[in-house]
């Protein structure tokens, strides 16, 4: 049973963090080597996440001099309260 275009889009963060059953990943999958729109899609998602990620791994060393302590104050404090 392949999944639709919409049900590929819910399942996607669970398939890339590994936490997608198996049924439910044959299925994912299946539907990969079927739809050209979804595997782009997917490359996307993957390139902005790894693209975040990147942003974020130097956020003090690519500060402006002029950006107010208390905006990256409250930017930090919002950040913990994240999780992140």
């Amino acid at each position: 049973m392949t999944i639709t275009c919409r049900e590929f889009i819910e399942f996607l963060l669970d398939y890339i963090s590994g936490e997608l059953p198996e049924d439910q990943r044959s299925n994912f999958v299946e539907h990969l080597a079927v739809c050209p729109s979804c595997v782009a899609y997917m490359n996307t998602y993957l390139q902005t996440v790894e693209l975040e990620k990147e942003s974020l791994s130097d956020v003090e060393d690519a500060l402006p001099e002029d950006v107010p302590e208390e905006l990256i104050q409250a930017i930090l404090e919002a950040k913990r309260k994240a999780g992140g």
